[in-house]
């Protein structure tokens, strides 16, 4: 990135940057030695985690390990309660003895600090935090009410370590990073992408670098809604196909879809505010073999970059997805990144008949049946965050980027019964274009129960008055004060179910009135989501939540002008299709102009990209240069 830049001349104004910086620290665990503060007899909770298993019949299984080790749990003999009363008091002297065993012990990176019911009331964490960050002055220090202020303590413990797992590597990286672009010069903002789509400052981004989990997948998903107010769509199910997985998500009603569901292995939660990604292990690079059983399989695992598929001729010897496209004749072997790079058409059919052979196929044979498979996984994955979620994807356009997405939209329209796909601008590109129109946003929340036959407004009023305050004042430290707005919702379930839905709420005062339209909101939801509803259950409240946001500065699009004629192909190729063989036009999307209109087959070549057009398909063109795909 930093190469990059320094290529580029005249200054730059502003610079949103989504890393992997935190999410691969997480993943290889590889980050800071976290020292885990906790009340009396709760040490074990990172350890105990949940009673539930990945593998019920696998007796080898073994539970995940949290992201720091047994010898760095430490106990404070204080306790609240959990109506917020105190029953034994913060002591100073035994926070600085156990100041002192941390050093003793030679010393941590970081320290989280998770006390019993502190989501009730933080008085507690606050005095601890003070305590610790004076007798250890150069270690930072994670406390589970700014990092998640809700209830499962078990949740709320393996954030707040993963908060403080990352928190000196975060910070060393953005130091760097900072130093770096000083050299630089010119650039007046930096901006670090949060996961939930919004972005913060790089102060901000160190203090609770945990909102940097997913930071890098979720420009696409932004980038997906400002696409569906441009072709005035409400609802877009995304589908980014990279080298090794696909991630996809929704645009419902013209929002992004949001989750705190979220883990960075089976067991183990990070449960901050998120844009809902799924991700499956398909891409180009997904290699295809053959299981036990003598079936052909495709992915997990992936060739990767170097020596990726075996047509880049870089040492590859496995057939990938990339392999079967080139042997389809769907990515042309000169025209691979705009020609700069020419592909080994020989060395993908040598890879390919590894498997051909022992299956008794032909090279082609075998490569369509590699690119089908491929596509039910990630119908899978697109029926993850439609079906499983009770939305019909006849309602829905499939919006297809990254590099490889645009030439399996065209085949995943007809497997997961979506009517039409969009092929937008630079889709190899178009997370990156997602990150220059985000806006600076704040989610926070607090777990504050009641129900609905015992609603006390009062303190409904207070609590979420208080995170209006706290998420405008988080942004207005940061230097966001204009173009601020604000939404509310509340996280309900029926009494007595173990998980809540996400209702949103459109007042701003609680009182008899309006409570009860909330109460309405979720009986609709419910029915919606899982079919029924029990109109005269009672409801319980579990977390409050609010949402800031300062709208920020985006470029104005350009618009295509209309072309005189009728789009004329560059080429003619013979292209695999599931009916066959095919002569296939063959077009360049720098070309094409407003309006133009392109039927099936065909092929729609860009330097990062091919739009695959099946032979019962026609695309058009709109204004702003995205392709539609619709059947005829």
């Amino acid at each position: 990135m930093l190469e990059g830049l320094k290529r580029l001349t005249g200054n730059i104004r502003n610079l949103r940057l989504g890393t992997t910086v935190a999410t691969n620290a997480i993943l290889e665990r590889r980050g800071a030695r976290v020292g885990y503060v906790t009340t009396k007899g709760f040490r074990d909770v990172p350890f105990i985690q949940r009673g539930n298993r990945k593998f019920h019949y696998d007796a080898s299984w073994v539970k995940p390990k949290p992201l720091m080790k047994r010898r760095d749990c430490f106990e404070l003999d204080e306790r609240m309660m959990a109506d917020g009363s105190v029953l034994r008091p913060v002591d100073e002297a035994e926070v600085l003895a156990m100041a002192e065993d941390i050093k003793a012990a030679g010393g941590v990176d970081s320290l989280a600090v998770n006390l019993l019911f502190s989501y009730v009331t933080p008085d507690h964490e606050i005095a601890v935090r003070d305590i610790l960050a004076k007798a250890l002055p150069d270690t930072p220090i994670s406390i589970s009410y700014e990092v998640l202020p809700k209830w499962k303590e078990y949740e709320r413990a393996s954030t707040t370590i993963a908060d403080a797992f990352v928190k000196p590597i975060v910070s060393r990286y953005l130091n760097d990073l900072g130093t770096r672009l000083g050299e630089r010069g010119g650039i007046e903002n930096v901006a670090i992408i949060k996961s939930n789509g919004g972005e913060m400052t790089t102060a901000a981004a160190a203090d609770t670098p945990i909102h940097m989990t997913v930071s890098g997948p979720t420009g696409g998903v932004v980038a997906a809604r400002h696409i569906a107010a441009q072709l005035g769509v409400g609802n877009l199910v995304t589908f980014d196909m990279g080298g090794t997985s696909t991630d996809c998500s929704t645009i419902v009603d013209g929002q992004e879809s949001f989750t705190t569901n979220f883990e960075i292995e089976f067991g183990v939660p990070i449960q901050v505010p998120m844009i809902d990604i799924r991700t499956i292990g398909a891409g180009g690079g997904s290699i295809a073999w053959i299981d036990k059983g003598g079936m052909l399989r495709v992915g997990p695992e992936s060739a990767g970059a170097n020596p990726g598929p075996a047509c880049y001729g870089f040492g590859g010897t496995r057939p990938t997805v990339t392999d079967a496209n080139v042997i389809l004749g769907r990515i042309s072997p000169d025209n691979f990144l705009g020609g700069t790079m020419t592909l080994d058409v020989a060395q993908a059919r040598s890879a390919m008949e590894t498997i051909a052979t022992p299956l008794g196929l032909g090279v082609e044979e075998t490569a369509m049946a590699i690119v089908r498979i491929v596509t039910n996984n990630m119908t899978g994955a697109l029926r993850s965050v439609l079906t499983e979620r009770g939305l019909d994807p006849r309602d829905f356009s499939l919006l297809a980027f990254g590099g490889a997405g645009a030439l399996h939209a065209a085949d995943l329209m007809g497997e997961a019964s979506i009517p039409s796909a969009v092929v937008p601008n630079h889709p190899g590109q178009f997370s990156a274009f997602g990150f220059i129109m985000t806006d600076a946003r704040v989610d926070l929340e607090r777990t504050v129960q009641m129900t609905s036959n015992r609603f006390d407004l009062d303190r409904a009023n207070e609590v979420m008055n208080q995170l209006v305050t706290d998420a405008l004042g988080n942004l207005k430290a940061q230097g966001y004060d204009t173009g601020l707005s604000v939404t509310r919702t509340l996280e309900l379930r029926y009494l007595g179910q173990n998980y809540e839905l996400e209702v949103p709420v459109s007042f701003e005062t609680f009182d008899a009135d309006t409570v009860g339209t909330a109460w309405a909101a979720f009986h609709d939801q419910h029915k919606a989501r899982f079919g029924f509803n029990i109109p005269r259950e009672v409801i319980e409240v579990i977390t409050f939540k609010v949402t800031a946001v300062s709208a920020r500065e985006t470029p104005k699009l350009p618009t295509l002008a209309k072309n005189d004629g009728p789009p004329e192909p560059t080429a003619r190729r013979q292209v695999h299709y599931e009916e066959g063989p095919l002569e296939t036009a063959v077009f360049d999307r720098a070309a094409l102009g407003d309006g133009d209109v392109i039927a099936g087959p065909a092929l729609i070549e860009e330097p990062a990209s091919v739009t695959v057009l099946r032979p019962d398909q026609n695309l058009t063109v709109d204004s702003y240069g995205n392709m539609i795909i619709r059947n005829n």
